[in-house]
């Protein structure tokens, strides 16, 4: 893993390379995946963001994921980003679905792949990341979603992938 975020343009080309942090700090677009982790029961993994989280501290999310390395592919970084989140391995590919670009007006922007896994293995998320977690039902997730202060990030993928899924 490098300790380097790649810098992307508007059509998501390898502008640059920046060290880790720096892509955020700056607000320079650079590459994330978020991966939509299932149990075996198809009950959805949320989690509460820690404190020291660099962006989006002590928020929910409904994804698993992070930034592609400098050199690292899309699927390689899901893949990488589940098993450390979830604290597994031997998780299987996480299955590409789409792919937007996130911009929230205000410096952030990434280009964002959206993945799904189905992990029937016993979690144990990283604690320096997750302060909380659970599996919730589709139904549980979408009653907290007015309750709870969530990541916009993870909002604007979950958002695209129901209208993805309900087109197909």
């Amino acid at each position: 893993m490098s300790a380097a975020d790649e810098i992307v343009d508007e059509d998501d080309n390898v502008v640059a390379q920046s060290p880790r942090g720096e892509a955020y700090a700056q607000g320079l677009r650079h590459r994330c995946v978020f991966i939509q982790a299932r149990d075996a029961e198809g009950r959805l993994f949320v989690h509460r963001r820690t404190p020291t989280k660099l962006v989006f501290p002590s928020l929910y999310d409904m994804f698993v994921g992070g930034v592609v390395g400098a050199g690292e592919s899309y699927d390689d970084a899901a893949l990488r980003e589940a098993e450390e989140e979830l604290g597994v391995t031997g998780l299987p590919r996480p299955e590409f679905l789409f792919k937007f670009l996130y911009a929230d007006g205000a410096g952030h922007t990434w280009w964002s792949a959206v993945y799904e896994v189905r992990c029937e293995l016993p979690v144990s998320p990283q604690v320096e990341e997750v302060a909380w977690h659970d599996f919730l039902t589709e139904d549980e997730v979408e009653l907290r979603l007015r309750d709870w202060a969530w990541v916009p990030d993870g909002l604007a993928a979950y958002e695209r992938l129901r209208a993805y899924r309900s087109m197909g």
